[in-house]
């Protein structure tokens, strides 16, 4: 119960800051935390991160105490061998620690495999040095494009350098999208921080993942691995959009390439 209720909390200060323009959804310089956000499964990414700092905070401090105590101190046990109760207190206290941690982690390790009943697929073909994408459940009218970064030298006022590309992948927000992910030449890895998506691409095998967005956003990402001389220019980006707005991008494209 108290879980559910400061994750509603955390939601509507979100929403308050995010209303006022203070969230973004690009890296930022020198960041060292998470990006925002975009997906429960990232929610449930952050809330774990938080958890185990507060654990770690804690047994730091614990720990530096413990060490100046025992600089300070004048007195000690010069000749205790054994002491039955202090070694079942930090043979317990460290077990329920881990325990305490596990549970979490293999729950959001189990939902971060999960695909539910994908209402969209889009398979991403990592190439060297660019993304391939193809929508392949409209029949006849399979939707495929590539997805190149834009040189620096044609970059607009606003925005990132080595991050945008000439073609976007388009989704609806509320939707559950699959991703089918697979490589045409070596490795690579599809990875977006802000929907807490990473996935190998791997020739001769397809991999998949998912993810469900919950707001409107552009979202950006890069491949994370090393797979030659232009690994860094590999950029991702995904834009989510209303459904009535991905349904017009879908009718548009049909119809550009009748």
């Amino acid at each position: 119960m108290i879980y559910y209720t400061l994750n509603n909390l955390l939601g509507q200060v979100v929403a308050i800051f995010r209303w006022h323009g203070i969230l973004l959804d690009t890296p930022e310089p020198w960041q060292l935390g998470f990006q925002d956000a975009a997906s429960p499964v990232m929610e449930e990414v952050i809330f774990l991160h938080d958890q185990i700092m507060f654990i770690l905070t804690i047994i730091i401090t614990a720990v530096l105490w413990l060490i100046v105590r025992a600089l300070t101190t004048k007195h000690y046990h010069k000749y205790l061998y054994e002491g039955t109760l202090i070694e079942i207190i930090w043979t317990l206290i460290p077990a329920a620690i881990l325990v305490f941690i596990a549970f979490p982690s293999l729950k959001l390790l189990y939902l971060m495999d999960e695909v539910i009943d994908p209402a969209l697929t889009i398979k991403a073909i990592g190439h060297q040095w660019y993304w391939s994408y193809e929508y392949s459940d409209y029949g006849s009218d399979t939707i495929e494009f590539d997805s190149y970064m834009i040189p620096t030298s044609d970059l607009n006022n606003g925005d990132l350098r080595l991050l945008e590309v000439d073609n976007r992948i388009i989704v609806p927000i509320q939707t559950q999208v699959r991703v089918l992910v697979t490589a045409a030449d070596v490795l690579h890895s599809f990875a977006v921080p802000s929907l807490s998506v990473k996935m190998d691409a791997v020739p001769g095998r397809l991999n998949q993942t998912s993810f469900f967005i919950k707001r409107p956003g552009v979202f950006y990402g890069q491949c994370s691995e090393i797979c030659g001389a232009n690994h860094s220019f590999m950029p991702i980006v995904i834009e989510a959009v209303s459904l009535d707005k991905y349904i017009h991008w879908v009718a548009n494209w049909s119809a550009e390439t009748d």
